[in-house]
């Protein structure tokens, strides 16, 4: 399929699901976690079994969400970002799953009843006792000040930022919705994932077996490329700006 049938198909339709992944964000100043630069190259990753059990792994686990959300405070949306709010502001979006927990789809201001951020986000902070949500800058500034891991002032239990941390379980509800989004959509679209991450890669495979189009739009391989519609391989930013004025087209 080329560009301009794709853009066709786009003009037409009105169940729209985007899939995004870290790809999305890295045109933006936000390092893939794998990548070089990324902040697993810097840091062991803390398990979420690990985090509950070891003050050390919380320090540890603070000291790299407290650099991360440093970063974000530079960071702003991309085209990418703007592209899927603008399907959303035409009527477009059916529905939007992230990967990503940086956030910038919703300073992009895509609906929060349209997004589905599998993964969480690092922009709240919640108690994993009693599910009370904290400001995440006052959490982030206390933590700068004393590494103590913080405690709820409510339940006693930890304080952990919005994300789902490895050998945490997905969360159920996001789950669910994504599915249904997958189930439901007319083209789906993925826009920088490597799709090598489970259980959130096999959404385009649902989507297809329901009849949908699929889109994959990465700067490298997948290991659904033969199961697409339409690939493109390259910058994220280029090709939402190649793709633009086509839309535009009577």
């Amino acid at each position: 399929m080329t560009l301009d049938k794709l853009a066709d198909r786009l003009r037409r339709c009105r169940e729209i699901v985007f899939f995004t992944g870290a790809g999305i964000s890295t045109e933006s100043g936000v390092p893939d976690f794998r990548s070089p630069g990324g902040i697993w190259t810097r840091y062991q990753p803390v398990y979420f079994e690990e985090f509950l059990r070891s003050e050390e792994a919380r320090v540890r686990y603070w000291k790299m969400k407290r650099e991360t959300i440093e970063l974000y405070k530079n960071v702003k949306p991309n085209i990418g970002h703007h592209a899927i709010k603008t399907f959303e502001e035409r009527g477009r979006l059916l529905g939007l799953i992230t990967q990503n927990v940086d956030g910038l789809h919703r300073v992009a201001g895509v609906s929060e009843e349209k997004m589905v951020e599998l993964h969480g986000t690092d922009r709240k902070v919640v108690c994993l006792g009693c599910e009370k949500e904290f400001d995440a800058q006052a959490i982030y500034e206390k933590i700068s000040r004393d590494p103590t891991p913080p405690l709820c002032d409510r339940c006693g239990g930890f304080l952990k930022p919005a994300t789902i941390s490895f050998g945490q379980p997905m969360p159920v509800v996001a789950m669910r919705r994504a599915q249904e989004l997958s189930q439901a959509a007319e083209i789906f679209i993925v826009v920088g994932s490597s799709l090598q991450v489970q259980p959130a890669a096999s959404f385009p495979v649902i989507a297809k077996q329901g009849g949908a189009m699929l889109a994959i739009i990465n700067r490298d391989p997948t290991p659904l490329d033969s199961l697409a519609d339409f690939n493109h391989r390259g910058a994220i930013g280029e090709f939402f700006t190649t793709l633009q004025p086509l839309l535009t087209h009577a």
